[in-house]
């Protein structure tokens, strides 16, 4: 297969009539979107490595050890080469691990496949956190799930674990099988045994079981939809009766639903946000049985609070679209060299009113920081896009 623009089609290996560089294709798709969760993408280098594994060129051991190497001769340094390096690194390791058929159902396989996904990238790779956290959630307007306890945590997996041991699946139809699997799913990520890497943990688990119990996990869904995936957890795991928010099961029961039943709902991050306003709200004919498919109209942003006469701020908005920038990447896109010029006057303005947030909000300093649209910024974005394409 071909790569155009740096663009690797993996659903194409799928309808090649060859099994085993359609599971490659598969293990690598899977672990290069999973990157999404933290931001990250990978590099060129990592897509033309995965191509010449699925192709059988080479074996995994030897694309993943061609990965190191390449980082540790690389001479000409740029300033994501640390971001780069995680994400090649990781999804190395992950395709390794989606490829093995072996699969055991237990905490210290958990434990085992975050100590294989992050080796050489985390000193405390498989290692449980011994310390409580928060994280602030773009989708609950900063606020945070409660994750357990640090000296409760291998007691929690381990119960949440012998719960699912002991569940029995006989008569339920696929509706109700979905449903106690986000249910199930949702436990083990809000336990957040570890420091860093739960989604992409969480998500390498998932499918190993899911293969485990039966299920042909072979679609593209995690590749396509991770950062939704997290958020969908996040809102599953989240509460706050004060301001009359249930947790809420929906969104991850929908994922579900297109991975192991072939649905196609729409899967859009926006709905997901608590308490959002009616312009962006999930359309209210969505039932609460999580239905086959949500409308494929886009929410209205016509009204004045989403709209903007700052042409700098339109230029951005667009220029961002539903990717994460960080600013390198946001200059190159909208062509602007002066970043002192392009802070003051194109992306403060845009935060300032809403439209652009950071990724890691609570750390303005992240190593990985990002940028990227907000439910305004979105609706604005949407606009835009839909007025040029008329």
């Amino acid at each position: 297969m071909s790569q155009k623009d740096g663009y690797i089609n993996f659903e194409e290996y799928s309808q090649v009539g060859e099994p085993q560089k359609a599971e490659r294709a598969y293990a690598w798709s899977t672990a290069i979107g999973l990157q999404a969760v933290d931001g990250l993408t990978v590099s060129q280098y990592l897509k033309e490595t995965a191509v010449r594994n699925i192709e059988g060129e080479i074996s995994i051991d030897e694309a993943r050890e061609l990965i190191k190497t390449y980082y540790q001769t690389k001479t000409n340094r740029e300033p994501d080469d640390e971001e780069k390096q995680e994400a090649d690194k990781v999804s190395g390791n992950i395709a390794k691990i989606i490829a093995e058929q072996s699969f055991s159902f237990s905490v210290p396989t958990l434990i085992s496949i975050h100590r294989h996904i992050f080796e050489g990238v985390f000193k405390h790779a498989g290692q449980l956190r011994n310390y409580d956290i928060t994280k602030k959630e773009w989708v609950l307007r900063g606020d945070t799930v409660l994750y357990g306890r640090s000296q409760d945590l291998r007691m929690a997996l381990e119960y949440d674990m012998e719960q699912e041991r002991q569940f029995d699946y006989s008569g339920l139809n696929m509706g109700q099988v979905v449903e106690h699997l986000a249910k199930f799913v949702s436990g083990i990520w809000q336990i957040h045994p570890f420091r860093e890497g739960n989604t992409r943990t969480t998500a390498v688990f998932t499918i190993k079981y899911l293969r485990s119990i039966g299920f042909d996990v072979t679609n593209h869904l995690f590749s396509m939809h991770s950062w939704y995936f997290r958020n969908a957890l996040v809102r599953a795991n989240y509460q706050n009766i004060a301001k009359g928010i249930q947790r809420d099961t929906r969104f991850l029961e929908q994922f579900f639903r297109n991975l192991l039943m072939g649905e196609k709902n729409e899967l859009h991050n926006r709905y997901m946000l608590v308490n959002p306003p009616e312009e962006l709200s999930a359309p209210s004919s969505t039932p609460a049985s999580t239905p086959s498919s949500t409308p494929a109209s886009t929410p209205s942003s016509a009204g004045a609070p989403f709209t903007t006469d700052n042409e700098n701020i339109l230029r951005l908005v667009k220029a961002i679209g539903h990717r994460q920038l960080s600013v390198k990447e946001m200059l190159a896109t909208v062509g602007l060299k002066d970043r002192m010029n392009f802070m003051e006057y194109s992306l403060t303005p845009a935060m300032a009113d809403g439209f652009v947030c950071l990724l890691y909000p609570d750390k303005p300093r992240h190593p990985r920081q990002k940028y990227l649209l907000t439910v305004k910024g979105s609706a604005l974005y949407n606009e835009l896009t839909k007025d040029a394409s008329n």
